[in-house]
């Protein structure tokens, strides 16, 4: 059974367009993937991501995806006066949406991913999940992905 949702205006029931109103807009997601395999935990890594975000745009998408319950922040161990962001559980069980738009863009359009890195990871989705979930709950901050090379290094 699926736990009791809040109640909250939306254009309509239906979760798709729940989901696309939460995070489908042009940057969430590539904030969320940066959370999620790329070790990303500060506002200046996400700046310097090369996806060349503005830093206002960066700022309003970290604000709504914690507002949404995706993204939180806590003090940084190091120095308890900078935040870094965090997936939530929320966040983190996006996991699956962004392997399978992973997938499907390298499989369809000319892409920076590696053939045989995408191919290993189509092969063993679930490993590659845990692994992404292991390094979320343990603080691992080693990317399970690099940055993948310029568009057109390759069909994936």
């Amino acid at each position: 059974m699926l736990p009791e949702k809040p109640k909250s205006k939306h254009r309509s029931g239906c979760p798709v367009s729940i989901a696309l109103e939460t995070f489908g807009d042009r940057w969430s997601l590539l904030i969320i993937r940066d959370l999620m395999v790329r070790g990303y935990r500060t506002f200046k890594e996400f700046e310097r991501s090369g996806e060349r975000i503005a830093t206002n745009i960066l700022a309003d998408r970290l604000r709504r995806l914690q507002a949404s319950g995706i993204v939180t922040t806590e003090a940084d161990p190091a120095d308890g006066r900078r935040l870094n962001y965090r997936l939530t559980e929320k966040g983190i069980d996006l996991a699956p949406v962004l392997l399978e738009l992973l997938i499907w863009s390298a499989r369809h359009e000319d892409t920076g991913a590696p053939c045989a890195t995408i191919q290993e990871i189509a092969n063993n989705r679930e490993a590659v999940l845990a692994e992404v979930r292991r390094r979320w709950r343990d603080r691992d901050p080693e990317p399970f992905l690099p940055a993948f090379q310029n568009r057109g290094a390759g069909r994936g």
